[in-house]
């Protein structure tokens, strides 16, 4: 499996780039910042994406996917966070953003399997950071969003957050196996296990 991530901006969002070894068409995952670095990165390992995905619709996480994905590519994300595209003020995370104007957003729902180049990714919502949050999942890793962190859980204050649904996607994220690997959001990789046993927001009281 080829994995690279580029985080070097002002919110240290993770944008993933993944590709099946020995294929060509990779995905790019929360693509927020510097869409030329992102082309640079893929086209140095010999890769061209085929989609980018987003985890949930902060523009940390969206910003570059207009210019990303052009006239070609197909950008995914669950149809509770779509509005964040076009209407950051009716989506309602109370703070203001431009609009990311893509040209062909294909919505997803829980359970959904995405086929690329020599791998699936399965869509796990996870609401509860915003409405739309998913992680998504192959055999080999999970890409967890603003969901969980290394020792840390995402916010879930935001005008459209839900502590409640939270909670509840905590619950799913800790049902996965101890040695899945935990591709976040935000800072370092971990796995479940790891965070089950030393996130102290996932600790039993």
């Amino acid at each position: 499996m080829f994995l690279d991530v580029l985080n070097d901006n002002s919110f240290a969002t993770n944008c993933w780039l993944v590709a099946a070894t020995g294929s060509e068409e990779a995905v790019v995952v929360d693509p927020g910042f510097s869409p030329e670095r992102v082309r640079a990165l893929l086209e140095a390992a010999g890769k061209r994406p085929a989609a980018v995905l987003a985890t949930h619709g902060h523009f940390d996480h969206i910003g570059a996917a207009a210019e990303l994905c052009g006239d070609d590519l197909p950008f995914y994300v669950h149809e509770a966070d779509r509005a964040a595209l076009t209407d950051a003020d009716a989506w309602g995370a109370g703070y203001e953003a431009p609009a990311v104007l893509v040209k062909d957003v294909r919505t997803v729902t829980d359970g959904d399997v995405l086929p690329f180049g020599g791998f699936s990714i399965e869509v796990l919502h996870t609401p509860g950071h915003t409405p739309g949050s998913v992680c998504y999942r192959t055999d080999g890793w999970l890409m967890s969003g603003d969901l969980v962190f290394a020792g840390a859980i995402g916010r879930s204050d935001f005008p459209n957050s839900s502590p409640a649904d939270m909670t509840a996607s905590l619950r799913r994220f800790l049902a996965l196996p101890d040695a899945l690997p935990v591709y976040p959001g935000h800072g370092p990789d971990t796995t479940v296990g790891r965070e089950r046993r030393a996130n102290p927001f996932l600790l039993e009281p």
